[in-house]
């Protein structure tokens, strides 16, 4: 079981790791040879994710991790109740409901006419690439407006974001050394900007969520500067890489299944089970790399000792045979779709509403708009990372030529 660990995180298996992951469920918790344990069926992963031993936070690990970007302050999706909870109360009045319901809505003009404007640098042209020429720039777009970023000071965040999510994949024996400094200079300019903005914010009130958040005196009180900050650069970076990995694993789906892409021209509303059907099929997150057990625990008759680091297979969950009907088949009509997408529990992804809707709109518009779009590479090349999945170039062809 271990070799089909290796197997699943080695790059040659990016294309299609489902047949690996199917492998992994035979044993639904498998013993590492570093003590770690995988969870690969959905059952255990849903309890698993709603356990309150398990902890999100480093410290809690038998062998404590490095804390991220030299002390900075951790956003809440690597915190416990009750710091997570009171957190992420703070975040969501000025994100969601039940305090601020028509967010995503109000939103709804301004993606589709950023969306709009995308696809219309793409008309005329033969050859695009879906991830550089669309998916990229749009969550940088849209992040900014909700967070209130001037718009003089966008471009400086969508190379910021680049260079960040480039670093992710460092390779210290193949990529040059300027990869990873770029990407460390990018963690330290953005920090440093939205801090700016939010000191900014305190003295010069306005209608983004970086305002609201530092001049809000709720029940719970005012978030400090410090996890403002952590919150915006969770919803810029995490949102960023699930959104992006989100609509190309979708247009390459669509195209892999043209009579589904047909249907979506001709059915708009087929949009929203599509999505979801997508979040099960070919998910944007497909690891949970870890979480640590405040205390043993039993899950599928195994003993998890305490401290111990458990990774989440999310994606295997979301294809397992005993939850879903002929998992490995794409159907935007399945019922029941309680996928693993955005994961579950207290750390259900905070910016998920949002990244439907972009992804909805960008499909529905994608397929109403590309001219007889086609595969150019099929498999397209696909990012090194096994946990944030999806194609690093997805190129195809509109039009008869």
């Amino acid at each position: 079981m271990p070799g089909t660990l290796r197997r699943i995180f080695d790059c040659s298996a990016r294309a299609d790791p489902y047949p690996l992951y199917a492998e992994l469920r035979r044993t639904p918790v498998a013993l590492q040879e570093d003590g770690s344990y995988v969870i690969s069926t959905y059952r255990e992963i849903k309890d698993v994710l709603n356990d309150p031993h398990l902890s999100s936070d480093v410290r809690n690990l038998s062998s404590p991790m490095p804390p991220a970007e030299g002390g900075a302050a951790s956003s809440f999706i690597h915190m416990d109740s009750p710091g997570h909870d009171r957190l992420r109360r703070l975040a969501t009045r000025h994100f969601g409901p039940p305090h601020t319901p028509g967010l995503v809505n109000g939103f709804e003009g301004f993606l589709t006419t950023t969306i709009g404007g995308l696809i219309d640098e793409l008309a005329g042209r033969e050859r695009i690439d879906v991830v550089d020429d669309f998916a990229v720039p749009l969550p940088v777009t849209v992040t900014c407006r909700l967070l209130g970023v001037p718009s003089e000071d966008e471009p400086m965040f969508h190379l910021w974001v680049r260079d960040l999510m480039d670093s992710v994949d460092y390779d210290p024996e193949t990529d040059p050394k300027e990869k990873r400094d770029k990407g460390v200079r990018a963690r330290r300019d953005l920090r440093r900007c939205l801090a700016d903005l939010v000191e900014r914010s305190h003295r010069r009130p306005g209608d983004g969520l970086l305002s609201r958040l530092a001049n809000d005196d709720g029940p719970d009180g005012r978030m400090a500067d410090d996890d403002i900050v952590a919150t915006a650069k969770l919803l810029l970076v995490a949102g960023h890489e699930t959104t992006v990995n989100l609509i190309a694993n979708g247009m390459l789906t669509l195209l892999r299944h043209p009579h589904v892409l047909r249907r979506l021209r001709d059915e708009p509303r087929l949009v929203v089970p599509l999505v979801e059907e997508l979040l099960r099929y070919e998910p944007p997150v497909q690891i949970i790399p870890w979480r640590a057990a405040y205390s043993d625990i039993t899950v599928a008759d195994t003993v998890i000792p305490r401290g111990s680091q458990i990774m989440l297979m999310l994606a295997s969950g979301s294809r397992d045979p005993r939850r879903f009907h002929d998992p490995d088949r794409f159907d935007p009509d399945r019922r029941d779709n309680q996928h693993l997408g955005f994961g579950s529990g207290i750390h259900l992804c905070f910016g998920a509403p949002l990244a439907r809707r972009e992804t909805q709109i960008a499909l529905t518009e994608l397929a109403r708009r590309l001219d007889h779009p086609r595969l150019i590479t099929d498999p397209p090349p696909y990012r090194p990372s096994p946990v944030l999945r999806g194609p690093i170039h997805l190129r195809i062809k509109q039009g008869y030529g």
